[in-house]
């Protein structure tokens, strides 16, 4: 009866080790991955708030060419910009158009932070149950 204790125990601790807690390490990496999505068009909508409000139909700025080197850049007409939009497709919106496009993306982003969160807090849940089962059946008696 102790082997079959002990293999159960074993097959439980697998489990934990080799789908569960894979499973929650890339729920948790996806989710910061749409948090940091987020950051970049909450800064976008900031960055054309400031546009609008400033009135601002020129500008001057650094853009990096990759690996940290910096060219001057000069935007004639700043009443259009490109907005990655995903799969490396870009869009030329006007401000307006694009504080429309970026609103419908947060609001989509949100859903998919709440979506994994549960996700998270299930597989978490999942965890903690098998883990009681093996305290179970080791017969270790609850702290």
């Amino acid at each position: 009866m102790d082997s079959f204790k002990q293999e159960k125990v074993q097959k439980f601790e697998e489990f934990v080790d080799r789908r569960l807690k894979p499973d929650l390490v890339r729920a948790i990496a996806a989710r910061d991955k749409i948090f940091e999505q987020q950051k970049v068009f909450s800064d976008l909508k900031r960055n054309i708030e400031n546009l609008e409000k400033n009135g601002v139909n020129c500008l001057r700025s650094l853009v990096n060419l990759g690996s940290e080197v910096y060219m001057q850049a000069d935007v004639p007409d700043t009443r259009h910009i490109f907005v990655d939009i995903g799969q490396g497709f870009h869009v030329e919106f006007t401000w307006s158009e694009a504080l429309e496009f970026i609103s419908v993306k947060e609001a989509r982003l949100t859903r998919q932070v709440e979506e994994y969160t549960h996700l998270i807090a299930s597989i978490k849940t999942q965890i903690k149950l098998v883990l009681e089962g093996i305290r179970e059946l080791l017969q270790i008696p609850a702290e």
